[in-house]
């Protein structure tokens, strides 16, 4: 990886990158944990400006894990509005993990940056706003979105429920 003073630039993903598999999500559905998640969490992918393989990978294991392809259209959308923020907004690398179970699939973003506002996203924008629109809309299209926001950096966890497997129950 090269960078100079200004710009940080990474190699595309590899095909290990879009082809690994995707594994349960760890147990437990508390807080926000510290920043570094699970280590034993495989599906883990560092970015500085290649948001087409987060895309890619985000779509590919959306479908993975059950997602219908408008909803796994939404997620995508969503993991690139929330990536786009760490390159344009926090200067600073990002990091993407992504697990599923049954039930829900969850992409979490971390990077350096700090939203200062608690509230981010979770009140409309008016139309000639400047900003403030691409978290409005993460926060439609997700089934619930936590963040956390501190001196260590952001995370920003993405949740989309998966269609029930069990239908005649």
């Amino acid at each position: 990886m090269a960078r100079d003073g200004n710009t940080a630039q990474r190699e595309p993903a590899g095909q290990e990158a879009l082809t690994r598999q995707p594994v349960p999500r760890p147990d437990g559905d508390g807080p926000l944990p510290p920043s570094s998640p699970d280590p034993d969490d495989p599906m883990s992918y560092a970015y500085t400006t290649d948001l087409a393989a987060i895309r890619a990978v985000v779509h590919r294991y959306a479908l993975e894990a059950g997602l219908t392809e408008a909803r796994a259209i939404d997620l995508t959308l969503a993991v690139s509005e929330v990536a786009a923020n760490t390159v344009k907004h926090a200067k600073s690398p990002g990091s993407l993990n992504i697990w599923y179970d049954d039930k829900e699939i969850v992409c979490q973003i971390h990077d350096e940056g700090i939203i200062t506002d608690p509230l981010a996203g979770r009140r409309q924008p008016s139309l000639d706003a400047l900003g403030g629109h691409g978290l409005w809309i993460v926060n439609q299209v997700c089934d619930r979105v936590d963040m956390r926001s501190d001196e260590t950096g952001t995370t920003i966890r993405l949740h989309m429920d998966l269609p029930r497997t069990d239908a005649g129950h």
